[in-house]
């Protein structure tokens, strides 16, 4: 038996056995996102353009694979629940294609490494997307609170940012492994992929075991796929949050594209990009437990603007960096890079609370559960996020002149910070000012909770009433 979890506070066993697969799977999305690039441009030699049509074309196919696997979520009955068979199912897919991604054999040259990386990246995004949706989908069932949905939400953005820790670790050992040769860097990355997949399935099969899922949300979801993504984009509120989840993560893409690019070819301190990069991520999983209380206080809408606001300022004035000093580079490096930290873990605990807020009020105006469709439309609006980033920087760092493992020309540098500081900058500025419309605020949504509370008493003592 599926049972119906507590829609109040919900237990620390709970909430760690749902963030526990944010741990692997940060790991994971980090060391794709620093080093895929990076290892496919200087070590494997594949040109910048070309990688960047792969993530196009991957970008491409989120657009059938998220909404596919999101709403068959919602249609999914079975006994271990509609969201935990797709985890079981994403497991070992997940693994194995992270394991192709970093093992492209020796021998493989021109179109062959080519279709071998297009496969493995496209293969990467799918399998997370079969875990990712019915996760996400899941957080939002687990409890109905407004503040609730922020703790739990919470703890799994610290998990995924521990896991991105870890990753800065390993993408140091790749970067020492760059000194000795291409074979070590080889040979590390196929060690650290194994460790990877084997720790990634480990998390997830003990959420699996130790969660439960709701079984009256089963069976509540239109035989209409295109019905569902039209509710999705009907929603006002869904709306405007796409929009606005879309332009925040550009700045999260910058990071995992360019941040090594920064520290090599712009502050001239390669071995300090880990260090830079722990300085966001110390940051923005260790404030959680600040922004919580503050989101009471202050209102999760008011908190995500600040934190756009704080996260635009933040890389914009990366933008800085090549016109200072060598001693002042750094000074603003890593200054800059702990408030966008700080604004990362604002912004990693309150959207997906947020988006779960969402789901209730489609539940209010169609009577229907599908949290599927609409994590699935958040989670194709993040990973388009990177895929625009990736598309831009290929072209416009073979444009510009860039040269693989050479001192830069200035015409280079300011390319790369105007990509790094000044584009997430104005998208930031354009995202909170939109968003300064969003009106499901707390007092709102206990308005719809009481209605659908209500609702949900008269059909439980009376059958009939039911759908």
């Amino acid at each position: 038996m599926i049972d119906k979890p507590d829609s109040h506070r919900l237990s620390w066993s709970v909430i760690s056995a749902y963030g526990a697969p944010g741990l692997g799977v940060g790991y994971m999305y980090l060391l794709l996102g620093l080093y895929i690039m990076k290892f496919s441009t200087d070590v494997l030699l594949i040109a910048p353009i070309v990688m960047s049509t792969i993530f196009g074309i991957s970008r491409l196919w989120d657009a059938v694979s998220d909404p596919l696997v999101g709403y068959l979520s919602d249609r999914t009955q079975h006994r271990l629940g509609r969201r935990r068979i797709w985890l079981a199912a994403g497991v070992i897919p997940i693994g194995l294609v992270f394991v192709m991604v970093f093992s492209p054999p020796a021998e493989l040259t021109g179109w062959g490494l080519t279709l071998w990386m297009g496969i493995g990246i496209i293969g990467f995004y799918s399998a997370m997307t079969v875990f990712i949706v019915p996760h996400m989908s899941l957080g939002a069932e687990l409890t109905s609170s407004y503040h609730e949905r922020s703790r739990l939400y919470g703890l799994r953005h610290a998990a995924f940012t521990a896991g991105s820790i870890l990753a800065l670790i390993s993408m140091q050992l790749l970067i020492n492994a760059e000194q000795e040769s291409e074979a070590a860097v080889r040979e590390t990355a196929f060690e650290l992929s194994i460790f990877a997949a084997l720790l990634t399935a480990a998390l997830i099969v003990f959420a699996i075991v130790r969660l439960r899922e709701r079984a009256d949300f089963q069976g509540r979801v239109s035989s209409n796929p295109f019905s569902a993504f039209r509710d999705v984009w009907q929603n006002p509120h869904a709306r405007l949050v796409l929009i606005v989840t879309f332009i925040e993560n550009i700045g999260s893409a910058v990071i995992g594209l360019l941040t090594l690019y920064v520290a090599q070819y712009v502050v001239g301190k390669p071995i300090l990009a880990p260090a830079v990069i722990l300085t966001y991520m110390i940051p923005s999983s260790l404030s959680v437990p600040i922004w919580l209380p503050l989101s009471r206080r202050f209102g999760k809408v008011n908190l995500w603007i600040f934190s756009m606001i704080l996260t635009g300022l933040s890389f914009g004035g990366m933008f800085l960096l090549p016109f200072v000093d060598e001693n002042m580079k750094l000074v603003l490096f890593f200054g800059l890079a702990f408030f966008a930290g700080l604004a990362a873990g604002c912004g990693g605990t309150i959207a997906p609370s947020i988006q779960s807020d969402i789901i209730d009020y489609d539940e209010y105006k169609t009577g229907e559960r599908k949290e599927g469709s609409y994590f699935a439309a958040f989670n194709f609006v993040y990973k388009s996020a990177i895929g625009v980033m990736t598309v831009i920087t290929g072209p416009v760092l073979q444009f510009a002149g860039y040269v693989p493992n050479q001192e830069q020309t200035k015409f280079v540098q300011i390319a790369i910070v105007t990509l790094y500081g000044l584009f997430p900058l104005v998208c930031y500025l354009i995202g909170a000012l939109m968003f300064r419309r969003f009106s499901l605020d707390e007092a709102e949504h206990a308005r719809i909770r009481a209605a659908l509370d209500a609702k949900a008493a008269e059909t439980t003592a009376d059958p009939t009433t039911a759908d």
